[in-house]
């Protein structure tokens, strides 16, 4: 305990350091949101870039609900009995988009290991729905793993999504003290594998949170993992303790080992990389990608 209560009282770093929410997008994004009672992972995880993110016009887009049926011990979105689906979620979430005119988009979800699908049937309606009012916006879908299930990984594959991601989080070692106990590594560069399997032309993207006792040794092998089942983008940024409740942070890495990182993933063959303290899986997706490669296929 007194470990732990002396990690927490670490203080954060000069380059941690944002600024509060505010402004005139951040207000719009915000009361569209909820005029349309849609959630997003950037305030149910407590993203550090809300600020930066929606004062740009983006956001990140979380369906199924505000209630995971998985309890991570990283993850501030709440947990518990998830309620029903929402049949008219889809067509809110692509009204929403057409809106904002965005030209790419990040949609994830929570878990739903309640559901005999994982909620992949959902997830494709969505996608579909965005693709039909929006069809040139280009969608990241950020899934869970499914529970392994090669039906439901398909389904969202085949949705039309342009980004598949799905996240490793953490090395193979730190794996059950970070993640629920119905994750595991393995399944997770598993699911990462199918998705490439059925469609190869879909980019597959993968993120990984430092700062939680890791060695770069490790980092390195799950960078090789992330490489050897096709993943072309990975994210990696340092984990922010949400709550009390949470994990603590062992460390603050400094961005300088951030760069270096991204140097070693570029040599490894990931298309793209974006490396630093605020990284994050969804962070300025559109920004650091579309450009660069989305727009050249």
């Amino acid at each position: 305990m007194l470990q732990i209560i002396q990690v927490e009282l670490i203080r954060k770093p000069n380059w941690l350091r944002i600024n509060a929410p505010g402004g005139e997008n951040y207000s719009n994004i915000k009361q569209s949101l909820r005029s349309r009672n849609l959630h997003t992972v950037c305030e149910e995880a407590r993203c550090p870039n809300i600020c930066e993110c929606w004062g740009a016009g983006t956001a990140t887009i979380m369906i199924m609900g505000d209630i995971c049926s998985r309890r991570c011990k990283f993850c501030s979105v709440n947990t518990g009995k998830p309620l029903l689906l929402d049949p008219y979620e889809p067509s809110r979430v692509a009204q929403a988009i057409k809106v904002w005119g965005l030209k790419y988009v990040v949609i994830t979800s929570v878990c739903r290991d309640d559901l005999g699908d994982g909620g992949a049937e959902h997830i494709y309606k969505t996608i579909k729905a965005v693709k039909s009012l929006c069809p040139r916006t280009i969608v990241e879908i950020l899934i869970p793993d499914f529970n392994g299930k090669t039906d439901s990984i398909k389904k969202v594959v085949e949705s039309g999504s342009e980004v598949i991601s799905h996240n490793i989080e953490t090395v193979r070692r730190l794996t059950c003290k970070v993640r629920d106990f119905r994750a595991s590594y393995e399944q997770s560069l598993s699911v990462l594998k199918k998705c490439k399997a059925i469609a190869s032309s879909v980019y597959t993207k993968s993120s990984i949170m430092l700062g939680l006792g890791e060695h770069e040794d490790e980092i390195i092998e799950t960078m090789k993992d992330l490489r050897s089942v096709g993943v072309d983008i990975v994210t990696i940024g340092q984990y922010l303790q949400p709550t009390s409740g949470h994990l603590p942070v062992v460390e603050f890495i400094r961005p300088e080992k951030f760069d270096t990182l991204r140097d070693i993933a570029r040599l490894l063959g990931f298309a793209y990389v974006a490396s630093g303290p605020l990284v994050r899986s969804s962070y300025r997706a559109g920004e650091f990608f579309l450009e660069k490669h989305l727009t050249h296929k």
